[in-house]
């Protein structure tokens, strides 16, 4: 049974990726000056203005300008060509409270203090076996294809190319099992002086053979390059950017399901960014572990509580266990209230920026992505444990 799945990527200089660039350096600069900080910021590029809004609760005072100055420079743009307007605030403190002190830390006889989620709703976490990095293969292919162009531009490798740029990979399944790459669309910024015939071919020669280096594409796969035409006008003069725009290039490339909160320029108190994190780490693991091909994860939190409300794992029917037994396990191992999470994972002292591209799941640096073999066998050892008592 054939199946077509589609995803995209895009590069550093997209306008909505700028702004999550922006947003997560200013978190970023924060962190660093208060590991405690809180912070949930927002940012808008349009033709030569950036605007910086939200709350931050900070023990410092951070030069944002500077900040979005260098996130500029890192993406690709002058920032000469652009005016900065800072709207920021404490956060709220009924909210503070809230995430200081857990609903569960006010009941009578609770002992110690836990940190409250700092939202509500649904995060989700992905894994399948089909490629190393575990994620769905179109998704893999166009993030290499991004990476690979902005190389290219930053090391000259490729003239008179910017950096607002996007790739679209389809892959062909049979059975569930990638086949072959059935589709490639990459359109790229460039310079007026700049001919399509040349930009093909330099993108054929440093980007198409090392993107497609573990999985080529055979001789009928169209690959596209910029198949509108001319591309000259690109960047936020061209298309206003917003933090948050490109939560599915953040996640699974739509091929997994999305709770709808953003990740960029939020503080890790925020679970709808260290929630996913986790939720991601505990899918990763029960495929690693030999659980299941592909599992989603899916964790629900209340606003001010430290448990999760909800936590359920769906193997999409190639599980070694009822799904039932692999929920109960996995919100009796894994590190799912926000503390939790912080300390697994060290979210103080991560640097964020980097995440702002090419998706938060695929860099096997980051501790959400961490191959934990001792949390596995308490896993399955849980698991079976549960067997036992579901026989009895």
């Amino acid at each position: 049974m054939k199946k077509y799945l589609t995803a995209e990527s895009v590069c550093k200089g997209h306008p909505d990726k700028l702004c999550d660039r922006i947003s997560d350096a200013v978190l970023d600069a924060a962190l660093k000056m208060d590991p405690d900080a809180h912070v949930a910021v927002e940012t808008l590029a349009t033709d030569g203005k950036i605007v910086v809004a939200g709350e931050i609760s900070c023990r410092g005072r951070i030069n944002v300008r500077v900040t979005v100055r260098n996130a500029l420079l890192e993406a690709g743009y002058d920032p000469e060509d652009f005016t900065v307007s800072v709207f920021l605030h404490p956060q709220s403190e009924d909210i503070a409270e809230g995430v200081r002190d857990a609903l569960e830390s006010r009941c009578p006889g609770f002992r110690h203090t836990e940190q409250g989620a700092g939202d509500q709703g649904t995060v989700y976490g992905y894994a399948t076996d089909e490629c190393g990095d575990m994620l769905p293969l179109p998704l893999v292919l166009s993030h290499r294809i991004c990476r690979l162009l902005d190389e290219a531009r930053e090391k000259h490798l490729i003239e008179g190319i910017h950096s607002d740029a996007k790739a679209q990979v389809t892959v062909e399944y049979d059975d569930g099992i990638p086949s072959r790459v059935s589709a490639v669309v990459i359109s790229v910024q460039h310079d007026e002086w700049k001919v399509l015939d040349e930009l093909r071919e330099d993108i054929f020669t440093h980007v198409i053979p090392e993107a497609f280096r573990a999985f080529p594409f055979d001789r009928t796969t169209p690959v596209y390059v910029n198949p509108s035409g001319r591309f000259v006008k690109g960047g936020p003069a061209a298309d206003t950017g917003l933090t948050g725009r490109k939560i599915m290039v953040d996640t699974y490339g739509g091929l997994a399901p999305h709770g709808g909160g953003a990740f960029s320029g939020k503080d890790p108190s925020k679970v709808d960014r260290s929630g996913a994190y986790a939720a991601r780490f505990a899918a990763k693991n029960i495929v690693l572990a030999g659980l299941a091909k592909r599992c989603t994860v899916a964790v629900s939190y209340a606003i001010g509580k430290a448990s999760p409300v909800a936590v359920s794992v769906d193997t999409h029917g190639t599980g070694r266990y009822p799904d039932d037994l692999i929920s109960e396990a996995v919100r009796n191992v894994f590190p799912l209230k926000p503390d939790q999470i912080i300390g697994r994972f060290q979210l103080k002292r991560v640097r964020y920026t980097p995440t702002s591209c090419y998706g938060h799941f695929s860099d096997c640096i980051m501790p959400w992505e961490e191959d934990d073999p001792i949390l596995q066998q308490r896993l399955i050892k849980e698991i079976e444990d549960g067997t036992g008592k579901q026989e009895d």
